[in-house]
C-alpha cells in the first residue's frame, strides 16, 4: 500500500493520505467520534456538530467508500425507515518502513457480520 491513496474494499488496509484526511477533518472525524457508540441518522449527526445536512451526507460517502462508517435502516414508529450510520473503526494503526506509510485499520464488523445481520433482520 501507498501513501499516495486508498486501497478501498480490501477488507483491512486503507492508504494513510485517506486516513489522515478523514481523521483530520473535523465533520468526519466528529462523526466517527458521535457514532462509535450509537447508530445516528444525517440529521442527528448535523445538529451534534453543528454543521448543515449535505455537508454530514459528503463526509459520510467518504467515510463508507473506505469502510470507516456502515449504514443500516432504523424503522420508524409511523412507518417510514431512516438510515442511520455507525463507526466501523476500532483501532487505526499506522506503520512506516523504507517504502513509507501504511494504515491497518481494524474494523468492528467485517462483510460477513453485515451479512449475516442482513438474514437475521429479514
Amino acid at each position: 500500500m501507498s501513501e499516495d491513496g486508498p486501497t478501498p474494499g480490501d477488507g483491512t488496509a486503507v492508504g494513510f493520505a485517506a486516513v489522515a484526511d478523514a481523521l483530520a477533518d473535523d465533520v468526519a472525524s466528529g462523526i466517527l467520534r458521535e457514532t462509535y457508540e450509537d447508530a445516528r441518522s444525517a440529521h442527528e449527526l448535523a445538529n451534534a456538530l453543528g454543521t448543515s445536512p449535505p455537508t454530514v451526507y459528503r463526509r459520510l460517502e467518504t467515510l463508507r467508500e473506505y469502510d470507516l462508517v456502515v449504514a443500516s435502516t432504523r424503522p420508524d414508529p409511523d412507518g417510514h425507515h431512516t438510515d442511520v450510520y455507525r463507526a466501523n473503526v476500532d483501532r487505526v494503526v499506522v506503520h512506516l518502513d523504507v517504502d513509507g506509510f501504511t494504515v491497518e485499520v481494524e474494523r468492528t464488523e467485517t462483510m460477513a457480520d453485515r451479512f449475516t445481520n442482513i438474514i437475521e433482520d429479514m
